[in-house]
């Protein structure tokens, strides 16, 4: 990295919100007195058609400003969202986050310090409703489905957008989010800007915190997002009959390796809740056969 930069350029962090307002006045309240100078950057919520009353929460907050997408998918709220961004630098959360205060300067240091940056993806700490008594979902997530940036990164080239940094040139070059995808739409957008010969960096000290979801019905939630996004992305492609059949095949595949890597997982203590967690494993895989059944049978892919 290059000496220290300095931090005088404008920011505009964008957030989507859907029905989500009690965690983004937390998510607002970290935002509201960033290290950074108030005087460089923004903070644009954008209303992906809530029933709930997000503009009454965003005017509470001298740093934010309300915009709103009718289209549904946090991509296609995201886009909205750049397209009146005023910042050359354009950094990513989600409603349910809670950066640090140091969030965008640590972000913005990474992005300016890094020769032909095209993204920084930062660290995200999962955190438990109750941390003296995580749930068994809280235990899975934490575990199984947390978010590993700097492995994705080095794996997959991308990082996700409850913590991402760019500047606006970047998306200029490279395009913005594909709104038709309802999950995963900051893979597909990070491997444009590696493939457009980008470098891509982890920045463990822009941190924020990220709630794990605790309940069946949460995770339900989550999973079909996900299962429909690689849905998704796999209809663009217009695979060949062979790729679906062997799609559903892998589906219905018994996981009994991931059975046995819980029961020798050092993370994990006692029969108990090793058992829960094989629920938990369980209860995905049956949720992932029935949603993609659905989607092949005609569905639409869901959002979270």
């Amino acid at each position: 990295m290059l000496n220290k930069p300095q931090l005088n350029v404008f920011v505009s962090v964008i957030i989507p919100v859907f029905n989500d307002s009690d965690r983004l006045k937390l998510c607002l309240q970290a935002l509201e007195n960033q290290t950074y100078s108030k005087d460089l950057y923004e903070v644009i919520v954008v209303d992906n058609a809530s029933q709930e009353d997000i503009k009454s929460v965003v005017s509470q907050f001298s740093q934010a400003k309300f915009a709103y997408e009718s289209q549904p998918g946090s991509y296609a709220a995201r886009n909205q969202g750049i397209s009146i961004a005023k910042g050359e630098i354009l950094a990513f959360t989600d409603s349910d986050c809670i950066p640090a205060l140091d969030w965008v300067e640590k972000g913005v240091e990474n992005l300016l310090s890094t020769p032909n940056c095209g993204l920084v993806a930062g660290r995200i700490d999962l955190f438990f409703k109750n941390p003296d008594q995580p749930t068994a979902v809280e235990l899975y997530e934490s575990i199984a489905m947390d978010f590993p940036q700097e492995r994705s990164l080095k794996k997959d080239h991308y990082g996700v957008t409850a913590n991402l940094f760019t500047f606006k040139h970047v998306i200029d070059s490279v395009g913005r989010f594909d709104d038709t995808l309802k999950s995963g739409g900051d893979l597909e957008w990070g491997q444009r800007v590696f493939a457009a010969g980008y470098k891509q960096v982890y920045a463990d000290d822009a941190c924020v915190a990220h709630p794990s979801r605790h309940s069946y019905s949460q995770l339900y939630k989550r999973v079909a997002r996900i299962v429909g996004g690689r849905y998704d992305r796999m209809m663009s492609r217009n695979p060949s009959s062979m790729e679906v059949a062997i799609d559903l095949v892998e589906t219905f595949k018994p996981p009994f390796r991931s059975l046995y890597g819980i029961w020798t997982n050092e993370k994990l203590y006692g029969v108990q809740q090793k058992f829960q967690f094989n629920l938990v494993m369980l209860f995905i895989r049956y949720v992932t056969i029935l949603e993609k059944l659905r989607l092949y049978l005609g569905g639409q892919s869901k959002r979270e």
